[in-house]
């Protein structure tokens, strides 16, 4: 494990220091990167996350995604989690702090805008940082874009129902573009630039395709790019935090309070799923992703949707916005905690 993956904790630290700080000094730059939206999708954001999840797909063996699924146990366990226990289990917490606990510190009002909030985020299972966190745990890249490919189909035909039941709201409205804009900028096209260089580098079916120097190059290739993913997650950091700055700053009791069931709901839902792996004896480089995707959340769509329904200013885009500031050092302990289970599921997983 190199410098970066070592110490990958202390660098988004200083980089959420670095965020804040910068915002606060000189906000017009992050303005700017503000601005740069088509959308919804924040396009200098996207281009760091393309480069987070570019060097994962370069692992990719299209070949291999047909022996992936005759092992459905890793995509039955994400496929449940997401959209039979997730939701659910978020809009349960929510309602628990915001209206019992924290009563006496929110309004009812703003606890409803907060609620739909957290409810949006839990509806929306993970599209692009999953390939960071399967990578930072040594999933399988093959079977990580199975299971997200299929969330990615179910998303579209349940994440509008599910999200009108729980806010009680029957004509909620999706932003499509923002929802396919999503999909090819953090899977379709990272996943053609990679399988395309993967066969360039193998020898692209010539008569040395897979031959020992060309998988050596390609495994030199790889090498030479990892640290991509780390630069382009540290520097996502930055502009998250720094696009936040003055909420950070104005409002750190509210969005402290909104980020206790957040990070509950998080690691709540990690412990179901890593429970069901171990239960399904699988092995680690399957349920390593298959947890994380469940944990992490598709907050680009979450944002759009707040906004779009209950307004930039409202409560509900408050709430999504702390779910991105969360997300990130919470999935790194996650990363942590999966790494270290590691030889006893994969000591499990021989046993069946």
């Amino acid at each position: 494990m190199g410098i970066f993956e070592r110490y990958l904790s202390v660098w988004v630290a200083l980089c959420i220091v670095a965020g804040v700080a910068l915002g606060v000094v000189v906000p017009e730059i992050f303005n700017a990167i503000a601005a740069a939206e088509v959308a919804q999708v924040n396009l200098v954001v996207a281009v760091l996350i393309w480069a987070m999840i570019f060097p994962m797909m370069t692992h990719i063996d299209l070949s291999s995604i047909k022996d992936a699924t005759r092992k459905p146990k890793g995509l039955f366990l994400t496929l449940v989690v997401n959209w039979l226990i997730k939701p659910f289990t978020m809009f349960g917490l929510g309602y628990f702090f915001f209206f019992v606990v924290f009563k006496n510190f929110i309004p009812a009002e703003d606890a409803s805008q907060y609620l739909a909030g957290v409810i949006l985020l839990g509806v929306a299972p993970c599209t692009a940082m999953v390939f960071v966190w399967s990578q930072l745990t040594r999933g399988d890249a093959s079977y990580t874009l199975l299971q997200v490919s299929v969330n990615d189909v179910i998303l579209i035909f349940a994440f509008a129902p599910i999200a009108g039941l729980l806010l009680g709201l029957t004509d909620i409205s999706v932003p499509w573009e923002t929802l396919t804009l999503s999909v090819v900028l953090y899977v379709v096209l990272p996943l053609i630039a990679g399988v395309l260089v993967r066969k360039a580098l193998l020898g692209n079916g010539g008569p040395n395709s897979n031959s020992e120097k060309n998988v050596a190059r390609l495994a030199a290739f790889q090498a030479k790019i990892k640290p991509m993913s780390i630069v382009g997650l540290c520097l996502t950091v930055l502009i998250l935090f720094g696009l936040q700055a003055n909420s950070i700053i104005n409002s750190p009791f509210v969005m402290l309070l909104i980020a206790i069931p957040l990070i509950l709901q998080t690691y709540f839902i990690y412990v179901i799923a890593l429970g069901g792996a171990w239960f399904l004896r699988l092995p680690h480089n399957i349920a390593a992703p298959a947890c994380l995707i469940g944990t992490s959340n598709f907050f680009e769509l979450a944002v759009a949707v707040a906004i779009g329904v209950f307004g930039i200013a409202s409560g509900a885009a408050l709430a999504t916005v702390v779910g991105v500031l969360v997300e990130v050092p919470v999935m790194l302990s996650l990363v942590a905690i999966a790494n270290r289970l590691a030889p006893k599921f994969n000591e499990r997983a021989k046993q069946h």
